[in-house]
């Protein structure tokens, strides 16, 4: 059985949304989703598996909205979260529990450059090889999600300010494009990502951490 034939199941109607059929897949990942966030914010290692099955769920449904940079992302998301499964389990001195940390001077350099180069890419490619309507935004939230993704797989508190800053342009987004569970999920996202930014910085607080230059 192919990819796409064990997936239809899941791209049929659920229920109707806003006079918008809603996916099983769409239903599915919003519940996978805020767990893996939830898990997330608990520093949890759960959060990664539970995150994978999301993405491929979600990848399902952007794509055939027609959000295809967040479609593709979705194909690295799985890599990220292999490797940020692996980091927090053995990514510390010794190969021991990653802990969190601050961002350090040239790892922000590094993100800011490497996502300006994504976006001006992306949305070069959206616009001339596809049918997207929302080239400049499907670009640049694939970007900011990228960034926030590696963060969080180093366990860097700014990480939660890339997802609160993507999640503020997913949430319309969606809307516009008729995900509106989507669009819901994201909500809950962005409530998270702030419960998440405050209870990392506490533990931050709790113990000297010392960025990384």
């Amino acid at each position: 059985m192919s990819l796409a034939e064990l997936m239809a199941p899941l791209l049929r109607p659920a229920f109707t949304l806003a006079g918008t059929p809603t996916s099983w897949a769409e239903l599915l990942g919003f519940a996978t989703g805020v767990l893996t966030v939830w898990l997330v914010v608990r520093r949890n290692i759960w959060n990664w598996p539970i995150g994978i099955a999301n993405v491929i769920l979600l990848g399902a449904v952007f794509l055939t909205a027609g959000i295809y940079a967040d479609a593709a992302l979705q194909i690295v998301y799985v890599a990220l979260g292999l490797y940020g499964w692996w980091q927090w389990r053995y990514g510390g001195a010794g190969r021991t529990p990653l802990t969190i940390r601050r961002t350090g001077r040239a790892e922000w350099a590094a993100l800011a450059g490497s996502g300006v180069v994504l976006t001006a890419g992306l949305t070069l490619v959206l616009a001339t090889w596809t049918d997207s309507t929302v080239p400049v935004w499907d670009a640049l939230t694939t970007a900011l999600s990228l960034a926030a993704t590696y963060g969080q797989s180093r366990k860097l508190v700014e990480s939660w300010w890339l997802w609160i800053a993507a999640d503020v342009i997913y949430v319309p987004l969606y809307a516009y494009k008729g995900l509106h569970l989507t669009a819901a999920l994201y909500v809950i996202f962005l409530a998270l990502c702030v419960a998440g930014l405050r209870a990392w910085r506490a533990e931050l607080a709790s113990r000297p951490v010392l960025a990384v230059a």
